[in-house]
């Protein structure tokens, strides 16, 4: 089997395209490697992917008509794009929103372009978001609940995503289904998020900032977890297209309150946090909680990896990775 992967050199890119090629799969891997983070942390990826026989990685802009299908060359009878490129990040899209309509909505047609002139037509798994559901009060989120009231510019670009997908399913004929990934963690994952963030200044000393005064809730999911469930909805497509749902939840479904993940990264990390509490960001949201169900069913989905399991493997990695 043959697959492109964008997004290779980010954190789910990477670890789902590892996966695929120790399963044998022909990748093609695409990232634009762009500095929002530190650069050396996605070579570091990159180069964990050298060692893989039938990966072949092209640096290029998936918003770039012309780069893509360069990159893609005579690859075109791909059986299945795994789109994971994206410009991530909700509180940066504050300060830069032209990048996430650039990335997540421009991006998105131009993937959605190249797989109309391929050989094969491949059908395409893309990621979405858990932000898609703002500050939904019902829970756990369920793929049917109303998402049109978005609270940040990254949110509306992965529901802007969603959405393009509808239409090119519609007039074009091409299989899709979008992943709303809750909160995902793990060794490799990204330094803007809070495991990173927190595990950093706890080791140096330094305070945390604990925001909305830590009332606050997220359905963290551990990397495999989630590779797992791109795995999962990538056969499901490749077996059943007309049978697959246009979205999935894929979250942990069991919701963590801040205080108590700071609790695991301090017992992790063998010391206690000094604490600054501040009031909540505009663009974030008071909770996270996935309704799995849908995902289960029909991608054998099954979330198996607790808070208290996962957070000392991504400590250990990040005191491998950065020294200490």
């Amino acid at each position: 089997m043959k697959a492109i992967v964008t997004g290779a050199a980010g954190f789910i890119g990477f670890h789902v395209a590892r996966r695929l090629a120790t399963e044998g799969v022909q990748i093609v891997a695409i990232d634009n490697v762009n500095d929002y983070y530190p650069v050396a942390l996605k070579e570091t990826r990159l180069s964990a992917l050298d060692g893989h026989a039938g990966i072949r990685f092209v640096r290029a802009n998936i918003a770039n008509a012309g780069e893509l299908a360069a990159a893609i060359g005579e690859d075109t009878d791909a059986d299945v794009v795994i789109h994971l490129a994206a410009q991530a990040g909700v509180r940066y899209s504050v300060e830069n929103p032209a990048a996430y309509v650039d990335a997540n909505v421009h991006g998105q047609v131009t993937v959605f372009e190249q797989a109309l002139r391929m050989k094969k037509r491949p059908p395409i798994v893309y990621a979405s978001s858990s932000s898609v559901y703002g500050t939904n009060s019902k829970v756990p989120f369920s793929e049917s609940d109303p998402v049109d009231n978005p609270v940040s510019v990254y949110a509306a670009t992965k529901r802007s995503g969603e959405l393009l997908a509808h239409s090119y399913r519609h007039v074009h004929k091409i299989a899709s289904t979008g992943l709303r990934f809750f909160t995902v963690y793990g060794p490799y994952g990204r330094p803007d998020m809070a495991p990173w963030l927190f595990t950093d200044a706890i080791l140096k000393g330094e305070p945390i900032k604990v925001y909305n005064h830590g009332k606050m809730e997220r359905d963290f999911t551990f990397i495999d977890d989630i590779v797992n469930g791109v795995l999962g909805a990538m056969n499901r497509i490749l077996t059943s297209p007309e049978a697959t749902a246009p979205v999935y939840n894929l979250g942990n479904n069991k919701p963590v309150a801040l205080m108590r993940f700071i609790e695991i990264i301090e017992k992790a990390c063998g010391r206690e946090a000094t604490k600054e509490f501040a009031p909540m960001p505009p663009a974030d949201v008071p909770r996270t909680y996935a309704d799995t169900d849908l995902a289960a069913r029909d991608l054998g989905f099954s979330p198996s990896t607790s808070l208290e399991e996962g957070i000392p493997l991504f400590v250990e990695w990040f005191r491998g990775y950065n020294g200490r």
